[in-house]
């Protein structure tokens, strides 16, 4: 069975080190750029409160991780792979991303 891509937004449209939110599939999704020419997705909601937020949170490293902090609880979400490092039973999926003619596209996992 092949991936069906969805496009979410052009390059630009993501600075570098931030993410976006949007729906994909009826599933919230948040869509980062690290640095220039690295992307990664994660699903949008913050497993702790509900909120669909993780897309607003600050971009970093953790050691060799790639993370995102969420911005309610602090929790760090592994940009690969959707584990909460603080708290692994509230890890989140995380999505296939390529981009395609200055396009990114989004697939569920």
């Amino acid at each position: 069975m092949s991936q069906s891509f969805t496009p979410i937004c052009s390059v630009e449209q993501i600075l570098p080190n931030t993410g976006v939110a949007a729906l994909v599939d009826g599933r919230h999704v948040a869509v980062f750029r690290v640095g220039t020419d690295r992307f990664h997705a994660i699903d949008n909601i913050d497993p702790r409160s509900g909120a669909s937020v993780l897309s607003r949170g600050l971009v970093g490293n953790l050691g060799e991780r790639i993370v995102v902090a969420s911005p309610l609880y602090k929790n760090h979400f592994d940009l690969s792979t959707g584990e909460c490092l603080e708290v692994p039973e509230q890890s989140v999926r995380a999505h296939a991303v390529q981009v395609q003619d200055g396009r990114v596209l989004v697939a569920l996992s």
